[in-house]
């Protein structure tokens, strides 16, 4: 089966300099691979969209989400905390409450709304674990993502230790035994991974932060049996200063040097936020090519702070997008995520600058910061290629058609653009998105996931709200 995208405003591909855009205004399909990009005529029987006054980009690629959070929005006991009571308040009181209906019905809600900015690509660090669970929200999380024909990528979260003393636990905040954790890796491994570079399904062994959740030797035995199964490793790193604290506390060392030391860096390794490093762990994780998933979002939001995207980038470290979870990051999109890294990595630049008259390069500083065609690189092709996803995440022939077909004729956020290329991304808000396809396969059709009525999903996800606040 042929598509031929026709007639694009203009063609983002997540390439790096001048081929970050196409030169032509169509784009070919065939049997779920890009055939061409350029100037086309169409071929007999051949299927044919209008693209007219749209923008192609890739299809986003997240790599890093919680999507078990998505009914936990919003949630004043945690609203305006920062990371640590925010933790305690939110995701530690409520998750335990959580039911198998609930933790379903909250990963469909997650997905939907990914799919709906243009994701194609969710990788879910999923932490609901805990001894004798009478349900696998492992398998749940690959079936919702299947039912809407999503890539998927689970990074197995858990651990052997817990914050709080077991005393205080509910039955379904109990931390596993290593055995538990490492058996139920290799199973997802036989019954889930697939290796292809456009595989649907993956599996990832992701302990849920190093320093609390797993005893140094037993992360090392984590690692050693990641790698030989052929898995990447994944976690949360240097989200706060409290990390630096509290590894220095029990290790006498930064952070990063700690992963280095039980073999948790390297280029099959990416962490979620890495926004409080030293120059030393910066230029460690580039030595190493070690990966972050970006979520300045959620940094935001719990107040943690922007991370050093650029200076990662320079020293060699791979850079890609995540949203994190929706309970601390009510718009758990990727539209508004990319919005959010272009913004704050020229802010943060900004605030860095000095002035000329104190010595410093003036605004020199600020301009050299990230461009949409960097947050675009890193939202796809940057994502992909950290989780060894080789066929998707860039538009170029013979490339997995992953695209996101975003109109920007209907909306007056778009009007007036000299670049309508930036739109999506610079303009930020709800994106008008017209198609998703992954694997050339429609996901999203005039606007809409076929089959799937908003309004009831909402009501499902009130009523599933009201029934955790009453258990709280």
């Amino acid at each position: 089966m042929s598509l031929l995208l026709r007639n694009a405003t203009a063609i983002l591909t997540g390439l790096q300099g001048p081929a970050a855009r196409a030169s032509g205004p169509d784009l070919r399909v065939r049997d779920g691979r890009i055939a061409a990009i350029g100037t086309l005529t169409p071929e007999p029987g051949e299927r044919q969209i209008d693209a007219t006054g749209c923008a192609i980009y890739p299809a986003w690629v997240n790599t890093h989400h919680h999507l078990f959070q998505s009914l936990l929005k919003g949630d004043p006991l945690g609203l305006n905390a920062t990371l640590s009571p925010w933790l305690l308040a939110t995701p530690m009181r409520l998750r335990p409450l959580m039911t198998e209906q609930d933790f379903r019905l909250a990963a469909r809600i997650g997905l939907v709304e990914l799919a709906l900015s243009g994701c194609g690509t969710v990788a879910d660090h999923n932490y609901h674990y805990y001894p004798d669970m009478p349900y696998d929200s492992s398998a749940i999380l690959f079936e919702e993502a299947g039912k809407l024909g999503l890539r998927f990528v689970l990074c197995r979260g858990g651990g052997t230790l817990s914050r709080l003393p077991q005393t205080e636990l509910a039955p379904a905040a109990r931390p596993e035994t290593l055995q538990g954790f490492m058996d139920d890796i290799a199973r997802l491994a036989r019954d889930f991974h697939d290796p292809a570079p456009d595989a649907m399904r993956r599996v990832v062994s992701a302990p849920t932060t190093p320093p609390h959740s797993m005893q140094p030797e037993e992360l090392r035995a984590c690692a050693e049996q990641a790698r030989s199964l052929g898995l990447r490793l994944h976690s949360h790193l240097s989200e706060t200063v409290h990390y630096q604290d509290i590894v220095q506390a029990k290790h006498r060392m930064r952070p990063v040097e700690f992963c280095e030391s039980v073999g948790w860096v390297g280029p099959d390794v990416w962490y979620a936020h890495l926004v409080k490093l030293d120059p030393q762990e910066i230029a460690l994780l580039g030595r190493t090519r070690t990966g972050i998933a970006h979520c300045p979002q959620s940094n935001c939001r719990l107040g943690s702070g922007i991370a050093p995207v650029r200076e990662l980038e320079v020293a060699g470290a791979q850079i890609s997008i995540g949203v994190d979870g929706a309970a601390s990051n009510e718009a758990a999109d990727m539209i508004s995520e990319t919005h959010a890294a272009w913004l704050m990595q020229r802010a943060k630049a900004g605030e860095a600058a000095t002035a000329e008259c104190r010595g410093g390069q003036g605004e020199a500083q600020a301009a050299a910061a990230s461009t949409v065609e960097d947050v675009v690189r890193w939202g796809s092709a940057g994502g992909a290629r950290l989780m060894g996803l080789d066929a998707v995440g860039t538009l170029a022939p013979g490339q997995a058609a992953d695209i996101a077909v975003y109109g920007l004729d209907r909306h007056p956020r778009y009007f007036g653009l000299h670049d309508p290329a930036i739109g999506p991304v610079a303009s930020g808000g709800n994106a008008d998105l017209r198609w998703l396809f992954v694997g050339g396969k429609d996901i999203v059709s005039d606007g809409a996931l076929p089959g799937l009525d908003l309004a009831e999903l909402g009501h499902q996800a009130r009523e599933a709200v009201q029934g955790l606040l009453q258990r709280a």
